[in-house]
């Protein structure tokens, strides 16, 4: 108990840092590269910062990006007035002199086209528009054509294709009626043809193609086939497109959507800020072409819908704010002033 000794032999202190100091002495081995040590290790943020930039690229995927039919509208700064349409939408003509139509008192003017509930005759018309100009707009040095998406390889019909298929660009109003037949025999409703665009747009950043004459009917119908099962509860079976184009079959519509969703890398997500994105970029378009939705008087129904929709809303807000003040308000009586009645005697 009082011996010096003890079996158990400890280092000191000073015994640890003269250690310490050798080994911080001792010259580091040349022989070691920066890749051996590690410093060359890219960090975890900045392979995520780069990986950023790419979705920032692609429209589809990212809100900020610039939608691509928008860009090619504009790149060669022509306005063309499509399915015949002129502004006589938004004016009336009243003794010979056009006047924009204004809301009053007594009517209020509303167009039926909202990001929630979209026209859908309206819709049709800016998702084929935009169509068109990825068509006609595309690049000219000729990028890859792949033969999944070959009209000459798959028709969709049993009439022959002319040879220079490849050459002639189609009008918008072919574009429309055969978006149009696909959607109003299969029912598929507005959200469908915005869906339809951004897995359009997102196969042509993937699969680095070109829309462009030999390609844009399958193209184009590979997108709503996936687009409808994607977005509609009752998707549209393969065999019912089948009855719709009478000459294709069920193998060519399945093996369409395989290499369509592989294209895609499986990436079928649309998140709802690429989809407001792509509404309201589509009615820049439509308005830089003449193509308005016709404003409509809001009948006494239609304003009685609003009102109870905003109710609705407003209850929920009222029942939030409920809550937070329910879950807050131990906090605030904590720091809040009480006042106590006083009794003077």
């Amino acid at each position: 108990m009082g011996s010096t000794t003890s079996c158990c032999v400890s280092s000191s202190p000073k015994i640890r840092r003269n250690a310490h100091s050798r080994l911080e002495s001792e010259p580091p081995d040349t022989d070691l590269s920066r890749e051996d040590t590690g410093y060359n290790l890219q960090h975890i943020s900045d392979r995520e910062n780069v990986d950023e930039l790419n979705l920032e690229c692609n429209p589809s995927d990212h809100p900020r990006a610039s939608t691509l039919f928008l860009s090619k509208s504009q790149s060669d700064g022509e306005c063309v007035c499509v399915f015949g349409e002129k502004r006589r939408s938004l004016y009336v003509n009243h003794q010979g002199t056009n006047r924009r139509k204004h809301s009053s008192c007594s009517t209020i003017y509303l167009d039926d086209n909202t990001v929630s509930q979209p026209n859908l005759k309206f819709t049709i018309k800016c998702v084929t528009l935009a169509i068109y100009y990825h068509i006609k707009n595309r690049d000219k040095n000729g990028r890859q054509l792949l033969d999944i998406f070959d009209e000459k390889l798959h028709p969709l019909s049993k009439c022959e294709v002319p040879d220079d298929y490849y050459k002639q660009d189609p009008e918008q109003r072919q574009i429309y009626r055969f978006v149009r037949t696909l959607f109003s025999a299969a029912q598929l409703t507005a959200e469908c043809a915005i869906v339809t665009l951004v897995y359009l747009e997102r196969l042509l950043t993937y699969a680095e193609i070109d829309i462009c004459p030999a390609n844009w009917k399958r193209i184009v119908l590979g997108a709503i086939l996936l687009a409808s099962k994607v977005w509609d509860d009752q998707a549209v079976w393969n065999v019912d497109y089948c009855q719709i184009l009478k000459d294709i079959t069920v193998e060519d519509m399945n093996e369409l959507e395989r290499e369509f969703l592989e294209l895609l890398q499986f990436n079928i997500n649309v998140p709802s800020s690429v989809y407001a994105k792509y509404y309201f970029d589509l009615r820049s378009l439509a308005e830089a072409n003449c193509l308005n939705c016709p404003p409509e008087p809001l009948s006494r129904d239609r304003a009685q819908r609003l009102e109870a929709i905003s109710r609705l809303c407003d209850d929920k807000f009222k029942d939030v704010k409920r809550a937070i003040r329910k879950r807050s308000a131990s906090v605030d009586n904590l720091a809040a002033v009480r006042w106590v009645p006083a009794i003077l005697s």
